[in-house]
């Protein structure tokens, strides 16, 4: 496969295998034969391999920003943002190494003593996407590992350099071969594969809905564990009292950063606030867009052709069959240094309803929809009006208004008076409805995921006892 440049498609970083059923076979083989001396390493020792891990990342993180912005587009300053997540993350999950796993529970019984404990599920797949290329594979990787799981990573295709790197780096750290094992490819040769394994017990996935439905199908049929993190359709509240500067500053903050990329970026805001459409255009036309490596640029290119083909037919469905108004934005950015990248203008919809294509599905570009409403009833219908629940925000100075966004809001994420994007890794991430399966990522309940829990109970009164049953039955 090639690796080419979103930015500059003259640009061939390289030619990266492509793996197949076999390759997949192979890294599960390794994954096997590592698993046993893995699952048996003290959770301690596996989490110093996590933290030297989060020290050579550190050591890496410049070389590593620019690999990616190269690879996958997005601006040096959050492709500096992508790494720094996978070193807090792995020095968050090295310091879980050393805290309290399970709960002692009091028996109903005497002399009986009653605990829980985690148990490794065995090998774990991972499938990841392009848009977080660091990121996303430490976030299922470290809390994997720690479980006492051994690996094998799908990277996406588009980003398969930053994956190798990651991996290298983590043999470096003084991993034991076959505890991660990495396999490129597409998702219907290799992630296809790796999901049909009959020796693989899990599958953390990030990406579509659709894919989704078809891992956890299979998933289903071998009696295996699965995670998903889905789609999305992210939103923001603007209340009439909003401060107005800082709403504007962080709508459009989440709406085209990594030029809507994200799977928690901003594509829809209820707004109640009269201002506030002609004030993002303005901030939306100030962006200046060009490729990921020059500092100065705030908006990169989408990952490839197929993408902005994609995002293009959005905003015409926007135009023409949804009826929505068109304040700015819309159009392939193709002039200068832009002749060989995949850009488009920062785009912003209005007079929106709920109901719409563009406020119904997951876009993926940089696109935003502004639906007007009347009150806070309506903006929180208006919210919950799509299939999926991940991220989503309020920007007011009323409490009460604020907390009932909190408690209604079918979102796995809430913020008050900040964008939709900017999670934090000690928080557990992850969404509700067709956003996912209840798994969350990052966080204490990371280890959730990948790993059983196992009831043990240690009898000590050396007679037999029958729980629920009376004395001498």
């Amino acid at each position: 496969m090639q690796d080419v440049n979103p930015a500059d498609s003259d640009d061939v970083l390289g030619e990266v295998a492509r793996s197949n059923s076999a390759d997949v076979d192979q890294a599960v083989t390794a994954a096997k034969a590592a698993y046993a001396e893995w699952a048996a390493t003290p959770m301690p020792a596996r989490g110093d391999v996590i933290r030297r891990v989060g020290g050579l990342l550190e050591r890496e993180k410049d070389s590593l920003s620019q690999l990616m912005t190269r690879e996958m587009g997005k601006t040096l300053k959050e492709a500096r943002g992508d790494v720094q997540e996978g070193i807090d993350f792995a020095y968050f999950m090295a310091g879980q190494s050393r805290a309290p796993v399970g709960d002692t529970i009091p028996s109903e019984l005497p002399r009986k003593f009653s605990l829980t404990m985690r148990h490794p599920i065995g090998i774990v797949g991972l499938i990841t996407p392009w848009n977080f290329p660091i990121a996303i594979p430490t976030w299922k990787m470290w809390p994997a590992l720690l479980a006492g799981n051994c690996v094998v990573l799908k990277a996406a295709e588009d980003t398969p350099l930053c994956a190798q790197r990651l991996v290298e780096l983590v043999s470096e750290a003084g991993l034991p071969a076959g505890v991660v094992n990495l396999v490129q490819g597409t998702g219907e040769e290799a992630g296809a594969a790796l999901v049909a394994h009959p020796d693989v017990r899990a599958i953390s996935f990030t990406g579509s809905l659709e894919t989704g439905k078809l891992i956890a199908a299979e998933c289903g049929r071998q009696m295996k564990r699965y995670s998903m993190e889905l789609g999305s359709k992210n939103v923001t509240i603007v209340m009439p009292d909003a401060d107005l500067d800082l709403a504007v500053e962080g709508i459009a903050w989440g709406a085209f950063a990594t030029s809507g990329q994200r799977c928690t970026a901003t594509s829809r805001v209820v707004s109640l606030h009269p201002e506030f459409a002609d004030a993002l255009v303005a901030k939306a036309e100030s962006y200046k867009v060009g490729p990921g490596s020059d500092e100065t640029v705030d908006l990169a290119p989408l990952i490839n052709r197929t993408q902005r083909d994609r995002v293009l037919e959005y905003i015409r469905v926007g135009k023409h069959d949804d009826g929505a108004t068109l304040l700015t934005g819309g159009q392939v950015l193709d002039e200068g240094v832009l002749s060989k990248g995949n850009y488009i203008a920062p785009t912003v919809f209005t007079d929106a309803t709920p109901a719409m294509r563009i406020a119904q599905e997951e876009i993926f570009g940089p696109v935003t929809t502004v639906l007007p409403v009347p009150d806070l009833d309506a903006a929180i219908a208006a919210a919950n009006s799509t299939q999926y629940g991940l991220s989503a925000s309020i920007y007011t100075n009323d409490m009460t208004a604020a907390m009932r966004a909190v408690t209604e809001l079918e979102f796995g994420i809430v913020y008050v008076n900040a964008p939709t994007i900017g999670a934090e890794v000690q928080m557990p991430f992850g969404g509700m409805k067709s956003t996912g399966n209840g798994f969350r990522e990052a966080g204490p309940h990371a280890m959730d995921e990948f790993s059983e829990w196992k009831a043990v109970s240690i009898d000590f009164s050396s007679r037999l006892q029958k729980a629920q049953f009376q004395p001498g039955e």
